[in-house]
């Protein structure tokens, strides 16, 4: 059984930093593409970055190209998100998913088969 656990949500200052955490146990972390997703109150869950299995292929959303970073260290089945200059709108819980089918990151939702609980980001004015 696959699990992934988020951590390092927390309330922060608009322009600060925080560093989101997955860990994920069971099945074969270092073969999957790796993603983050967040979901803002009364929409939808949105792509934020992904990188696949070997980390030379990332990708981003738009609106945190320059100020997200996305990693992963194979050897702690560990997958990072930096967020930096953090704005309100960056507000939202923010969910890891693991792809198995061995294909680059993609942006879609229904590409991943497991999913962490998600941790709470909160980024005041």
């Amino acid at each position: 059984q696959v699990q992934l656990v988020e951590r390092g949500g927390a309330l922060v200052q608009a322009g600060g930093s925080l560093r989101l955490s997955c860990a994920v146990s069971g099945g074969f972390f270092s073969t999957y593409s790796m993603a983050w997703f967040r979901q803002a109150p009364g929409k939808g869950r949105n792509f934020v970055a992904g990188i696949n299995w070997s980390s030379d292929t990332t990708a981003y959303a738009d609106s945190v190209k320059g100020r997200f970073t996305v990693s992963r260290d194979n050897t702690l089945n560990t997958v990072y998100l930096q967020m930096n200059s953090l704005k309100p709108e960056d507000t939202a819980v923010y969910y890891c998913a693991a792809d198995s089918h061995f294909q680059a990151p993609t942006d879609n939702e229904y590409d991943y088969d497991y999913w962490g609980q998600g941790t709470q980001v909160t980024v005041s004015s």
